[in-house]
């Protein structure tokens, strides 16, 4: 099997090391749909965390990153007790309203992708809930991990 870091879909990513618990099994013996979900929230949100831009950043800002939009492309499954690492980029923003990150779910022990998602966000002002302008704490904190400039879709 390659190294780890040959297959990801892009370089250095931003990774979450976790392992499919039986509580993430559903019905059909497999990880739940919804735990990728929780696993992408969970890298996204560290890894805005190691950028500077915490919690309690975004509320002393009154200003959030929101998703707005977000598609899962679940290729393959997973299972009780497997050891997974989820990997984020942020791939593309237009230093105002809008950010886009993308997410790959690896399966350490064969290396197999389980999941390609994509997620749009948007600044908003916690206070209204509406759009509103990157404060230059974001533009400063998320700028340097963009892989790829220019505007958003």
């Amino acid at each position: 099997m390659p190294a780890l870091d040959d297959l990801w879909d892009d370089p250095q990513p931003h990774t979450l090391h976790t392992k499919v618990r039986e509580q993430d099994i559903d019905g059909l013996n497999h990880t739940n749909n919804v735990v990728y979900v929780r696993w992408c929230e969970r890298v996204a949100w560290q890894h805005s965390v190691s950028l500077g831009l915490d919690l309690n950043t975004y509320r002393s800002l009154n200003r959030a990153m929101a998703i707005n939009h977000s598609e899962y492309s679940y290729l393959q499954a997973s299972y009780a007790g497997q050891a997974i690492v989820v990997g984020t980029w942020i791939v593309e923003w237009d230093r105002k309203l809008t950010m886009h990150r993308r997410f790959q779910v690896i399966r350490i022990e064969d290396g197999v992708t389980l999941l390609r998602a994509k997620m749009r966000f948007v600044c908003i002002d916690i206070t209204s809930g509406r759009p509103k302008r990157m404060p230059p704490e974001f533009v400063n904190g998320y700028g340097p991990a963009v892989l790829t400039e220019g505007t958003s879709e």
